[in-house]
């Protein structure tokens, strides 16, 4: 299996990023979601029903952004 870590970079800054990954924790499974931004780690744990929230508000945001390229165009 191949070793990986794929970061998601700014669009701003190129040095800051975030990477998601399951997580297990004492108290059950979670998604964290870590990154750097301004040379300052950070790391934010979701759990599962919480993620699939920000998963759907990340795609609704996402759509706002190509609906607003259509309607410029």
């Amino acid at each position: 299996m191949a070793n990986i870590d794929l970061r998601f970079i700014d669009r701003v800054v190129s040095d800051d990023f975030i990477r998601v990954k399951k997580t297990d924790l004492d108290f059950g499974q979670g998604i964290k979601i870590s990154g750097e931004q301004g040379g300052e780690p950070f790391i934010i744990v979701l759990d599962k029903s919480t993620a699939i929230r920000f998963a759907k508000t990340l795609r609704t945001e996402i759509n706002k952004i190509t609906e607003s390229e259509v309607s410029n165009a």
